[in-house]
């Protein structure tokens, strides 16, 4: 049965911002009619590009429009308030990650989506990988019982090109921390997902231990207690150069092992670097499946080859977004789940200034 496709605009016409729009353009849910992006010049040709309406502000962009979703691609510290106008005009919106730079700033969004009924989400592609969702599938079907403890590593890279590519980067003031902030929500976001638990406690340490030409921290360590008793870590860097790898090890009470690399190498820059190879299974230990690794690989090398892997993940999350619009139905990642990497980011950082353990702040009222 045929259905009216969602009015869609883009926020923030920039490198993501380039993906989303590839996205819009070619799904059939999304009729892509309007960006905006506060530079009028930038905004003028993303306009001619994509054939849609440009704007250079969103109050104006949300009053002609008639836009029912907004795609927000600026960088995180500016997510807030053009999610606080769109949910007040009566557009969903869907962020990119991660959903904002503060708790604070997330609880502010959610409230307003809350208020004026429409639903919020928050870009985690990664969760669509195909040797990410096996494991979804694998924890699902009991297969190595409760997890109990995961681990995320990155050892990526970024020199000092790529700080220099945008003003906001490299800066507490404007990007409020480095790779934790960065390049980790993904990896947190998979982590808390597949551990299906809440975390209760953190203890961590952060650094800059190579980049001198930026403020902020290059490097994290962290432990984790999950409030049903699972343990987890974290290593975070950018200091390995060229970059080795990106993963995500999930540990059940049976004692098998499941876990995913995202990454080889460093992770990809959107709009700067192709992704070079698949992501891959790299452990798999569950009785009876120990052999299935190669054959996991052949098939995620194949579907590889098929797909432009940068624009595939992001058109399938968008896709999932707006179906979850016209059906009615929460989407895949929601503002709540980005709330918990941001509050577990609030916590990582609180720790490591305070140097103690420190507890990721609730949702006000206890949700």
């Amino acid at each position: 049965m045929s259905r009216t496709p969602v009015r869609t605009a883009l926020v923030g016409c920039g490198k993501v911002g380039r993906i989303h729009a590839q996205a819009l353009r070619s799904l059939e849910d999304s009729d892509f009619v309007a960006a905006c992006d506060p530079d009028p010049a930038r905004a003028a040709a993303f306009g001619e590009e994509f054939g849609v309406a440009p704007f250079a502000d969103l109050r104006e962009l949300l009053r002609s429009s008639r836009v029912e979703a907004v795609f927000l691609c600026t960088p995180h510290p500016q997510h807030a308030k053009p999610t606080i106008l769109a949910a007040e005009a009566g557009a969903h919106v869907l962020v990119e990650k991660p959903m904002a730079a503060s708790v604070d700033d997330c609880d502010d969004m959610i409230a307003a989506a809350r208020r004026a009924g429409v639903k919020l989400g928050v870009i985690s592609q990664r969760r669509w990988f195909e040797p990410v969702l096996r494991m979804r599938r694998a924890i699902d079907a009991g297969k190595v019982g409760r997890p109990v403890l995961g681990g995320f590593t990155m050892y990526s890279w970024r020199d000092e090109a790529y700080y220099r590519s945008d003003p906001w980067r490299g800066r507490w003031d404007t990007e409020g921390g480095g790779v934790l902030i960065n390049q980790s929500p993904h990896m947190l976001d998979l982590l808390l997902w597949l551990m299906g638990d809440i975390v209760a406690e953190v203890s961590a340490y952060w650094s800059n231990l190579n980049h001198p030409y930026v403020e902020v921290e290059d490097t994290v360590v962290a432990s984790l207690r999950f409030a049903r008793g699972g343990l987890g870590s974290i290593v975070s860097s950018l200091s390995q150069k060229p970059g080795l790898h990106t993963k995500v090890h999930i540990h059940g009470e049976t004692g098998a092992s499941i876990g995913v690399e995202t990454d080889r190498g460093p992770t990809f820059i959107a709009g700067m670097t192709p992704i070079a190879e698949p992501p891959r299974n790299d452990v798999w230990t569950i009785p009876g499946e120990e052999d299935a690794l190669a054959r996991y690989e052949a098939e995620d090398v194949a579907q590889f080859a098929a797909i432009d892997p940068i624009l595939h993940y992001h058109r399938l999350q968008i896709a999932d977004f707006l179906r979850a619009i016209l059906d009615d139905r929460p989407p895949a990642v929601t503002a709540e789940e980005g709330r918990r990497v941001v509050a577990l980011i609030d916590a990582i950082y609180r720790s490591g200034r305070e140097g103690k353990p420190v507890r990721p702040l609730r949702v006000p009222g206890g949700r």
